[in-house]
């Protein structure tokens, strides 16, 4: 072999070696499984792919928890991790999932809703790969995600994305936006047919309100808030009302704009009978500008940039030294969902939704979001789902 051949073949073993690298931590990280305890209220656990075959053996099938109760009403369906870079959604989702027993009517919930873009992450702006939430047993670690599906998953993207059925126009890499695609289709891109298996799941289950919770920054204008259409404006105005007056936190109305589909809360109410609300914590990790994106700032919200914007009025929540932590996003979700379903309830007496054991605003703030779950090593044998 010639020098030159030495020195090619040496390079080429580095950059190899590199490569290699680089791709182990992610591929661990797409590998990643989380376990949840099934809580004393879940009845069964299904997948999406029953609803809509096209996912079976996918990166887009996800696990369906079910909390039936033991008197007839209402059915709810709760939404965690439309997008995966906002983690306040799916342990909300986890925590009823955990601690929830429902008493009248039914509950399913979806933690990871988008499970591609779970399994993803954004090299490019820094995102760690996981993150430990402390608990009263130790840490439990969960995946942290990107709000987008992975390309490994769904490819190649489109010049351009045109959303079915409306064919309105929408950015490339909105194909892979699970709260771009709905309603979906049966036999469209794997984020239509997440759509679609949920909103078959909808139709089949008879679901009158459906919950998909967000996080937003603390420099979009619509963040700390539901997101209602016409039909479910009513109850999120009562239910944002009473937080307001009985827990003293702040989440407004905002109204769901008909002309920009494929939205959760547009799409859900246009081609269905289910009342669609979108929830939206304010999460500072995901604002520009800020500093280093690290777990801590994830985790307690607090940002030096961000003071300085707040001091100038730029923000579009309050925003002090103390940040916004994960306790007072997930508390807030917790609450408003709970109170949409009290609101809900008392509109419509033949159909209640009944659910206790789950924590509220003031609980999460005092005893952290840890303290409410599960410890996997003391669950009974079955008793943990990995997702």
């Amino acid at each position: 072999m010639t020098k030159d051949a030495r020195i090619k073949s040496a390079l080429a073993a580095l950059v190899a070696g590199i490569v290699l690298w680089g791709g182990l931590p992610l591929l661990r990280h797409r590998r990643f499984d989380v376990p949840v305890v099934k809580g004393p209220g879940v009845t069964a656990v299904r997948r999406l792919s029953e609803f809509s075959p096209g996912l079976k053996g996918t990166a887009g099938d996800t696990n369906v928890y079910v909390l039936e109760g033991r008197e007839p009403g209402g059915r709810a369906l709760i939404l965690g991790q439309t997008h995966s870079n906002e983690p306040e959604g799916m342990l909300a989702a986890v925590i009823f999932i955990e601690n929830a027993v429902v008493e009248k009517g039914a509950l399913y919930v979806i933690p990871f809703f988008n499970n591609s873009a779970s399994r993803n992450t954004r090299a490019g702006d820094g995102y760690p790969l996981y993150y430990d939430v402390a608990t009263d047993w130790g840490a439990q670690r969960f995946r942290f995600g990107n709000r987008d599906a992975s390309p490994l998953d769904q490819w190649p993207d489109p010049d351009v994305y045109i959303h079915y059925p409306e064919r309105q126009l929408l950015s490339y890499i909105d194909i892979r936006n699970t709260n771009r695609t709905w309603p979906g289709r049966a036999r469209g891109t794997l984020m239509e047919r997440v759509t679609f298996g949920a909103m078959e799941l909808m139709r089949r289950e008879g679901i009158d309100v459906a919950v998909d919770i967000h996080g937003a920054e603390t420099m979009f204008p619509v963040t700390n808030c539901i997101v209602a259409p016409e039909r479910s404006v009513k109850i999120a105005s009562l239910a944002s009302l009473t937080v307001k007056a009985r827990e003293g936190f702040e989440s407004h109305v905002e109204p769901s704009p008909a002309g920009f589909r494929g939205l959760s809360h547009r799409e859900i109410g246009d081609h269905g009978p289910t009342l669609p609300f979108l929830l939206e914590a304010p999460i500072p990790f995901l604002d520009q500008p800020t500093g280093p994106k690290t777990v801590k700032f994830l985790l307690d919200g607090r940002d030096p940039f961000l003071l300085r914007l707040s001091k100038k009025k730029k923000l579009f929540v309050p925003y002090d030294e103390s940040g916004w932590s994960l306790e007072k996003r997930v508390g807030q979700n917790l609450s408003v969902t709970l109170e949409i379903f009290r609101q809900f309830s008392k509109k419509t007496a033949d159909r209640p939704i009944a659910v206790r054991g789950v924590p509220r605003y003031a609980d999460v703030l005092k005893a952290g979001v840890g303290h409410f779950l599960a410890d996997p090593a003391q669950a009974p044998a079955g008793g943990v789902v990995m997702n």
